[in-house]
């Protein structure tokens, strides 16, 4: 693969058709949480669908990936269930994890999505370990985490990358820097670069514009190929931006505060990953407005089915062994 490799045309489809799956989930999402059907709290990806698709259009169900409490968009880029997400978000026995998992913990492991996590960073350390069998099963498994820009302030980062380089591990680190930790601008607690912090390990480093799914796409799959190689992580920074709060329910937090303005929010939403990629394709003559709309008929439906599927489910059995969650 080279530095000047796109995706093609019908790459370039699939990639706005899993971004529009996963903005139409998150916002049916949003939409029920506001209405006070869901069972508990959500943190929504929309506005970062870029990052998820760009990178696991690069993978494979053998592959691993470990996410974090925004981890939706990367269970459905990943290949997990629309249905099976939906009644686990809503607590129902067919959820992926039978309702109790919840919103963030969803994982299926059959298809290498070994768990969002609620905290902080924790999935940097199970990445490592499935890096560490990857390279030992000798197949050219990859893993990939993703984090935060939060997250990357977390001290496993940096024991993660050093053995990372260390053993040359088939592993790529995606840090999403969407601006912000919860509610604090990560200008005020981020000293220098995050991506130097890689490159003292000995890790190759790069930054791309996470809104633009043709560039992550670009720079995962140089990383990754890179890893199937044999030739050690890589890391890669995509600067993006959520949209939406740092959960649904923020505003009993702030209590009436702000941490950033409405003016802010609106410019990001300018450059919507949808939009960019819409316009990508309509610009290169991979498809035109009847079948960018075509796409966004059937990934509505693909939502509806999935809702309807989760809202009619049978509520969690809480008396549910725990090593039964995950199978």
């Amino acid at each position: 693969m080279t530095a000047n490799h796109a995706p093609t045309d019908e790459e370039l489809l699939n990639l706005y058709r899993q971004m529009a799956l996963i903005r139409g989930i998150e916002e049916r999402l949003r939409d029920d949480n506001a209405a006070g059907k869901l069972p508990g709290g959500v943190h929504l990806y929309i506005g970062q669908e870029a990052v998820a698709a760009g990178v696991c259009a690069h993978l494979t169900d053998r592959d691993y990936i470990t996410s974090t409490h925004r981890g939706h968009g990367h269970f459905l880029a990943k290949g997990g269930d629309p249905r099976a997400m939906m009644a686990e978000v809503w607590g129902k026995r067919e959820g992926i994890c039978h309702g109790m998992g919840g919103s963030m913990h969803v994982a299926d492991v059959a298809r290498g999505i070994l768990g969002a996590n609620g905290i902080v960073g924790a999935g940097l350390a199970i990445a490592t370990g499935a890096a560490l069998a990857a390279q030992l099963d000798g197949d050219g498994k990859v893993a990939v985490c993703f984090f935060g820009d939060g997250a990357a302030h977390q001290g496993v980062v940096m024991e993660c990358m050093n053995i990372a380089s260390v053993w040359r591990l088939p592993m790529l680190f995606l840090c999403e820097n969407n601006l912000y930790s919860e509610f604090t601008p990560s200008s005020q607690i981020t000293a220098g670069k995050l991506g130097d912090r890689a490159r003292a390990a000995a890790i190759p480093a790069t930054e791309v514009d996470g809104n633009n799914v043709s560039a992550v796409w670009r720079a995962a799959g140089d990383a990754i190929e890179r890893a199937r190689q044999g030739e050690g992580p890589s890391f890669v920074e995509a600067h993006t931006y959520r949209i939406q709060g740092h959960l649904e329910a923020e505003a009993l937090f702030l209590q009436g505060q702000r941490y950033r303005e409405q003016e802010e929010i609106d410019a990001w939403k300018e450059k919507c990953p949808l939009i960019v990629t819409r316009s990508q394709i309509i610009a290169r003559g991979a498809g035109d407005e009847s079948v960018l709309s075509k796409i966004d008929t059937e990934v509505a439906e693909l939502v509806h089915d999935a809702a309807a599927f989760a809202e009619a489910g049978t509520p969690a059995d809480v008396d549910l062994p725990a090593q039964l969650m995950f199978t």
